[in-house]
């Protein structure tokens, strides 16, 4: 039986529509639907309602039994443990409570190829915040029933509109650019009053923004992308929602939240999660304290919590098809759930992959966070990767400080490059290659604005981005030398330029680019699409040199391609000689400039520019 998606998702809204109108009582269930044929047949359905606790439940339908009927202190509430048994065919599901019915429709798993694929060290991620980006549907910027109903494009606090159809009426571009997935800022409902762009304060886990779009559209964005070879993250927030959210008017019970009444602050710190010696008071602070008093902190530890949470994210990757997850404030979450979190989403959806946000300070720090159990942590979080920002710090230190800045008193002779001495400690990750390398981001200064505006600089951080074993990620409007700090002005969420209709410059295209924002287009596109046909950059292994000579040189290869990385940082042309690096260079008798295309026939005298990252394959 095959899925037919827009056809079901009509059938869901009638009949909920129609449930509804039987009798007012039920408002809502949550999730709204389900499917058939999950690897784990147990199913929580949230009721909400007018004292919908008072009501007998019952369900009659063949392979599925309720098993518990849990009643809350709050008579608005009724939380169902259901089973449905493998073989359960899918249909309309009548769930009985007293004296009228509510049809809940289950759906046969999706199984379409190309769904849930996963996301690993040959892809290229482009991560957007919709509302800046483009604005392909301007009917839906302001939308009368939400609160917020300004839309100004001069303060970076306000909404200014771009949406799910502007991305989708960019995908040649971000095709053309050599990108393989995109990831978005969180898509689903925001409905504060004030800052509600971000996506980041969710008051309705089950909804599209509508100022982005519908679930409907959703779901076309991610087939479209599917059709172009695109995949698909989705941001997931599992630490705390909107203040506004639909459930805060009306608490489940009292230990949802962490501590309502006083929304201790957060310390913002990882440490006491996992020091050996933390005392339980700094402990709770760092899991039970809220970001902000608009971002209720959810109590993690509530099993209830833990079940809607977890059954929503499937329910998304079920509906959609989505590729992988980048999950958001990872660390101030309970870690035993975030376990049993990874742990069903890999049930269902084994080769999705999950990339935890871990801004924390070190190595070791960002390693604890990761799967596996490599620094003595006593569980695997099921963590596909983690976001590295230690790498991200090592690329910008390099490029910024002179290699006189990088020695130490113990080895003043030596110029320890920071990129180097950071890759040697990949042996403290299970997957390395899984983690992901980033330049900039949301929420951090842009790349081009911390190297100063030097072009030269800005090419050679993209050249280690995309060289490295890593999964790369480039922040919208890094392919143009997009600029702006994070404090005080937040300019880093500035409107990708011709995105909107009317917009003076239109830098979607080459004609509305200035030459230095084609210079910077064309390599990340030269050097983004060379890579997508490399093997030896996207699965290939790595070997580096010990730098000398304030020369940092590295290889990644295949038993069939070898390509050759080399930062100069000198003020001085260098040549290189093959024979020093032997080790990976004995087979080749050439080489090419990647970016140059200039062949070089002489191995004993590589030619490197100064201060210049170069990429050779050699032949």
């Amino acid at each position: 039986m095959k899925y037919k998606t827009i056809t079901s998702l009509i059938l869901m809204f009638l009949t909920l529509s129609c449930a509804h109108s039987e009798n007012s009582s039920v408002q809502r269930i949550d999730p709204p639907y389900w499917w058939t044929g999950m690897s784990n047949p147990h199913l929580q359905l949230m009721v909400y309602g007018k004292n919908i606790s008072a009501s007998s439940v019952s369900v009659d339908y063949p392979g599925v039994t309720l098993q518990q009927v849990h009643r809350m202190d709050n008579a608005n509430y009724l939380f169902l443990d259901i089973t449905i048994r493998p073989g359960t065919p899918a249909g309309t599901l009548p769930i009985n409570f007293g004296d009228y019915t509510f049809n809940y429709r289950l759906y046969p798993k999706p199984r379409k190829q190309g769904r849930n694929r996963g996301i690993n060290s040959e892809d290229l991620v482009y991560l957007i915040m919709p509302d800046r980006f483009a604005n392909g549907d301007p009917e839906n910027d302001l939308i009368p029933s939400m609160q917020e109903m300004v839309l100004s494009r001069d303060s970076m606090y306000y909404r200014h509109g771009g949406d799910l159809q502007g991305i989708i009426d960019h995908l040649d571009y971000i095709e053309e650019l050599g990108v393989t997935t995109i990831w978005c800022t969180p898509e689903v409902e925001n409905d504060q009053p004030v800052t509600s762009y971000h996506g980041y304060s969710v008051t309705d886990h089950y909804q599209i923004d509508p100022r982005l779009g519908s679930n409907r559209l959703y779901e076309q964005y991610v087939s479209l992308c599917h059709q172009k070879g695109i995949k698909v993250i989705k941001d997931v927030v599992l630490n705390h929602i909107g203040s506004e959210h639909w459930m805060l008017k009306d608490l489940p019970m009292d230990d949802w939240l962490n501590d309502p009444v006083k929304y201790p602050k957060s310390t913002y710190n990882c440490e006491p999660v996992m020091d050996p010696y933390a005392a339980q008071k700094d402990r709770q602070t760092t899991l039970k304290g809220w970001i902000h008093h608009s971002m209720p902190d959810l109590n993690n530890d509530n099993e209830f919590v833990q079940k809607y949470l977890t059954q929503n994210t499937i329910w998304w990757l079920a509906f959609a098809g989505i590729d992988g997850i980048r999950f958001d404030t990872y660390f101030y979450n309970n870690p035993q759930y975030l376990v049993h979190w990874a742990s069903r989403v890999k049930e269902e959806f084994p080769e999705v992959t999950i990339l935890a946000e871990t801004w924390v300070n070190g190595m070791t720090k960002q390693a604890w966070f990761s799967g596996g159990n490599t620094v003595n942590r006593g569980l695997d979080t099921h963590i596909d990767g983690i976001t590295d920002f230690r790498l991200r710090e090592a690329i910008i230190k390099m490029l910024n400080q002179s290699p006189d800045q990088w020695r130490n008193k113990l080895t003043p002779n030596v110029a320890m490059n920071p990129v180097y001495a950071t890759l040697a400690g990949d042996f403290i990750y299970q997957s390395p290659s899984c983690n992901l390398a980033f330049l900039d981001n949301h929420d951090l200064s842009r790349i081009s604005t911390v190297l100063g505006e030097d072009v030269q600089k800005l090419k050679n951080a993209l050249t280690l981005l995309l060289t490295t074993n890593r999964i790369p990620q480039i922040y919208y409007g890094t392919e143009i030398g997009m600029t702006g700090f994070c404090n005080p002005d937040g300019l880093v969420r500035s409107d990708f330029p011709g995105g909107w209709p009317g917009d003076k410059e239109n830098k979607f295209t080459r004609k509305g680019r200035n030459k230095q924002e084609n210079e910077i287009y064309n390599f990340v596109k030269r050097l983004a699409r060379y890579r997508k046909n490399s093997d030896a950059l996207k699965k290939g292994k790595m070997m580096q040199y010990f730098p000398t000579n304030n020369v940092y040189v590295y290889f990644r290869y295949t038993d069939n391609q070898t390509v050759m990385v080399v930062f100069n940082s000198n003020n001085r042309e260098i040549f290189l000689n093959a024979d020093d690096f032997s080790e990976r260079t004995q087979a080749a008798s050439s080489a090419l400039n990647v970016m140059t295309d200039n062949a070089i026939k002489n191995l004993n005298r590589i030619p490197v520019p100064a201060m210049e990252a170069a990429v050779f394959q050699l032949e």
